[in-house]
């Protein structure tokens, strides 16, 4: 009775931990002797209008067949980590969620043939790392993206026949790896299956590789049926794959004028773009985040296959600066190339005062400011940039810095009116007037932390959202067509200026691009000399060739040593070794001799038995050999080799 009551016990306890099946489901259990085993589920009711989502979280293989369900939601299979199977197949599917295959890392089998699928989410394909087999025939898919080529990478089977496909993108077939014929390493022995029967291909330059690719007898692509027509164009329809010829099909080249231009601000500029393809390409000027050009742009086509654009920019300003991209296109693929446009000069607030000019004697206009002449072409910096009459500063004056790295640094001059000097930290400034410093953004402009080739601007914003664009360009005191451009925010309030020259004067200003547009501040700043680097490189370099002079003689006579004494030790033993060698093999060989032969052809000990080292034996067998010889020839008996 006790045992019983066990028995019972148990099988109920059984009974519970089985998972639970799907009411309009059967599930079965393949075990296996070893303990293990797998399960799959079929679902096939046809008034099944959702997916189940009870079912056990061990299923290997899940069938939903010939049901009433519309649509996949997002995450329908969550809780089957271990699902390899999955066939949705024959049902009245319409839309499928991006989101519906998370979490399935072991699918190696997706199905969903004989659905109404319009468009099917590729991206949903990164969640199945494993996936091998993509069946989506027998639906109403109109078009395959270009971006699904990231996504078909470890696919080896995939049919897309029986859709309502006209025609594939050109890059789609460029980049694919089966077409490509550019295989992942994993897969490179094994071919990609491909259905792409009974679809309404339309045969021009976009299919022309696939065309071409249908005319060769080995491709990396196995189709599953060699029999493919064209739907059209007009003189086409009808015609197998093999047999279309289709006009010149080439994917447009694009070149500029050129790559980098850098104009005078309020400049009129002209970009140019020529391309090159057929069908005869189409050109388009966008900015490098996409956004349309909205300026004047001239397109012509001279012949079949060129076209030309000229892109034409007015008085430009500082935002017409950056990247535009030149895009041609056609049906055979398409192309892009950048021209970046630099704008330079300085945008100022106030008028700018009067200056001399005069002549030198190679009649050079120069300027005369305070006293001090130089070219008329040298651009003033804009904190030198005052109301006052020219004529009244005093030259400029220069002293030696304190600082380690021994840098010039200007004083400003003293003006008429009364200018105000912001010192930074690092005993540099900008001179700006009281009006100018009531208008402007930026407050508190310095730079610290100065290395040889390093340094660190800071500033401080008024009155500025912090999102506002701020260009920072800097340059060689006096060289300004060498200048360095960086974009920024003014809320950073902080740039790291890098690969600067040591002991070396710099210009570095600040553009606003808020309520006070193309307002330039300036500040100069000295970077530090790595003299004392270039010192301590010397001593080592000084240090290293004096241990080099010394250590070498040593060594060459330390294996000129060597190599006499081994050389000495292999002379002595060998010539040893030779002396007592043809001694003694001198009297073997003259008083041993040779026994008579046997009638039964058996020989007697030839030789007298006695211990020899291994040099003797070989000459003894070399001498035997020989011996044999003289023998044949004069009694006519056969030779012998003793050894």
């Amino acid at each position: 009775m006790y045992r019983l009551l066990v028995a019972q016990v148990l099988l109920g306890c059984w009974v519970v931990a089985q998972p639970f099946c799907p009411s309009q489901c059967t599930c079965v259990y393949h075990g296996r002797s070893d303990g293990t085993g797998s399960r799959s589920v079929l679902c096939n009711d046809p008034d099944m209008s959702d997916i189940p989502v009870n079912v056990p979280v061990d299923t290997v293989k899940l069938r939903v067949e010939k049901t009433a369900v519309r649509r996949v939601p997002t995450e329908a299979f969550y809780y089957l980590p271990e699902l390899r199977y999955l066939w949705i197949t024959y049902n009245s599917v319409t839309s499928v969620d991006p989101g519906s295959f998370y979490n399935l890392k072991v699918l190696h089998e997706l199905r969903l043939d004989g659905n109404m699928i319009g468009t099917f989410p590729w991206e949903s394909l990164k969640e199945m790392p494993s996936l091998r087999t993509l069946d989506l025939h027998n639906n109403r898919l109109t078009s395959i993206p270009v971006e699904a080529a990231l996504y078909l990478v470890n696919i080896t089977y995939l049919d897309i026949s029986s859709n309502k496909l006209t025609t594939l993108p050109s890059d789609l077939v460029d980049i694919w790896p089966p077409f490509s014929g550019i295989l992942p390493s994993a897969n490179a022995s094994q071919k990609t299956v491909l259905g792409l029967q009974d679809n309404p291909w339309y045969c021009d330059c976009r299919i022309a590789k696939l065309i071409e690719l249908s005319k060769m007898a080995s491709i990396p692509v196995v189709l599953m049926d060699q029999v493919l027509t064209c739907s059209g164009p007009e003189n086409l329809a009808g015609v197998l794959f093999q047999r279309a010829e289709l006009d010149q099909c080439s994917k447009p080249s694009v070149m500029t004028s050129a790559t980098k231009i850098t104009s005078p601000l309020g400049s009129n500029v002209l970009l140019r773009c020529d391309a090159t393809g057929f069908p005869t390409p189409t050109l388009l000027w966008t900015r490098a985040d996409g956004t349309t050009v909205n300026v004047t742009v001239v397109q012509e086509s001279p012949s079949e296959g060129v076209r030309w654009s000229i892109l034409s920019l007015h008085s430009i300003v500082f935002k017409d600066a950056g990247d535009y991209r030149c895009k041609a296109k056609n049906f055979a693929g398409n192309a892009e190339a950048y021209i970046t446009l630099s704008v330079d000069g300085v945008q100022a607030s106030t008028p700018s005062p009067p200056i001399n000019i005069t002549k030198q004697p190679n009649d050079q206009p120069m300027t005369s400011f305070a006293g001090t002449k130089m070219p008329l072409y040298t651009t003033l910096s804009p904190a030198l940039t005052t109301r006052a009459a020219m004529t009244t500063v005093p030259p400029l004056t220069t002293r030696k810095s304190p600082g380690p790295g021994g840098g010039i640094q200007r004083s400003p001059p003293a003006l008429d009116k009364p200018a105000k000097i912001q010192q930074s930290k690092g005993g540099k400034g900008s001179l700006t007037s009281e009006k100018s410093k009531k208008k402007a953004d930026l407050k508190d402009i310095e730079v610290v932390e100065e290395t040889s080739d390093t340094a660190v601007l800071l500033w401080r914003a008024e009155g500025l959202p912090s999102d506002s664009p701020l260009t920072v360009f800097y340059f060689p005191y006096g060289a300004k067509d060498d200048k360095e451009t960086v974009d920024t925010e003014v809320g950073q309030g902080k740039l790291l200026l890098e690969y600067l020259m040591p002991n070396q004067v710099y210009t570095v200003c600040l553009v606003t691009k808020g309520s006070v547009a193309g307002k330039e501040q300036c500040v100069d700043f000295t970077t530090l000399d790595n003299g004392g680097e270039d010192g301590q490189n010397k001593i080592l370099m000084i240090a290293s060739g004096i241990a080099c002079a010394v250590a070498v003689p040593l060594i060459v006579v330390l294996l000129y040593k060597i190599v006499c004494l081994c050389c000495k030790g292999n002379s002595s033993r060998n010539n040893g070794q030779d002396d007592d060698l043809s001694k003694e093999t001198y009297v073997k060989f003259e008083t041993l001799t040779m026994k008579q032969r046997t009638l039964n052809g058996q020989a007697n000990d030839l030789w007298a038995r006695r211990q020899t080292q291994e040099s003797e034996r070989m000459l003894l067998c070399s001498r035997s050999s020989i011996d044999s010889q003289m023998t044949y020839k004069s009694d006519s008996s056969r030779s012998e080799y003793l050894c």
